[in-house]
């Protein structure tokens, strides 16, 4: 087995723990899906020979991309944009709502 196939079932292995953690500090499915795939882009670019603890070293890269996240949140914060439909034919231009 060679070493990208050996990270790659490690990678595996700690999916669930790595989509948990990312979860918990994102509250987003989507985002932490995006924070673990980005943890294997690093893994995968990085030497991991050099590295003891692989399940420490993808949390600690989880957390600091969702860090990361959140403080890209606070700077360029997405705000909902309401739209109804209301009760015209299909194809009806959406008009916007008054925010609440």
């Amino acid at each position: 087995m060679n070493e990208h196939n050996w990270l790659a079932e490690q990678f595996e292995e700690n999916r669930s723990h790595l989509k948990a953690v990312a979860y918990r500090m994102l509250g987003s499915v989507s985002d932490a899906d995006d924070a673990v795939q980005e943890a294997w882009l690093r893994l995968s670019r990085s030497d991991a020979s050099r590295v003891e603890n692989l399940t420490g070293w993808l949390t600690t890269v989880v957390a600091r991309l969702c860090l990361d996240m959140l403080r890209s949140r606070q700077s360029r914060p997405e705000e909902p944009v309401y739209f109804s439909l209301g009760s015209g034919a299909r194809g009806a231009k959406a008009k916007r709502m008054p925010r609440l």
